[in-house]
């Protein structure tokens, strides 16, 4: 049992959750900002991007818990539970890793008011929701400095890659918005 625990099975788990982590959340923020743009081609309503955001960001939940739990659990490293959840609290690389504890406490507030929202009224849970976004960037740069593939050419496409479609959906979240209305003749 302690071999799994201080070797390296749990670090690549670690490794690979926060990849596919990173890859659930850009997938569920650009959803998110393409959703909210009020047009959708006619083969791809709105309901069904709306309805795709909720389930990548519920599986993005799920990995960032294996993320954390793995990152926890994991010897090599000296990251205690309370750690994760209370930014810049930790020893190791305290910056970043407190970075990543701020966009997991984030996380959890847009989780909780997100399952709530039913029982909210929609400008507060909105303005919780926007904080979704600072919670992918957060966790982006966590992953950027923290990571140990960050440095490699496919760790750096991989970041640039999510950083360039979260960008692309904002531009043309923006063109919808900026585009001029039709004015009836």
């Amino acid at each position: 049992m302690t071999e799994i625990l201080s070797g390296p099975a749990l670090w690549f788990a670690n490794r690979g959750t926060g990849f596919v982590l990173l890859l659930l959340l850009t997938l569920s923020t650009m959803l998110g900002v393409l959703s909210t743009s009020r047009v959708s081609p006619r083969l791809w309503p709105r309901m069904l991007s709306q309805g795709l955001h909720r389930n990548v960001s519920l599986m993005a939940v799920t990995f960032l818990a294996a993320h954390v739990a793995t990152a926890v659990v994991d010897t090599f490293v000296d990251i205690r539970w309370w750690h994760a959840f209370v930014p810049f609290s930790g020893t190791y690389k305290p910056l970043w890793l407190g970075f990543g504890a701020f966009a997991l406490d984030l996380l959890i507030a847009v989780t909780v008011t997100s399952l709530l929202r039913h029982r909210m009224s929609h400008k507060p849970w909105r303005a919780v929701h926007v904080m979704a976004y600072a919670a992918w960037g957060l966790g982006l740069l966590h992953g950027l400095k923290i990571g140990t593939d960050a440095g490699t050419a496919w760790g750096a496409a991989f970041n640039y890659g999510c950083i360039a479609v979260v960008l692309l959906a904002v531009l043309a979240r923006l063109g919808l918005l900026l585009r001029p209305k039709m004015v009836p003749s």
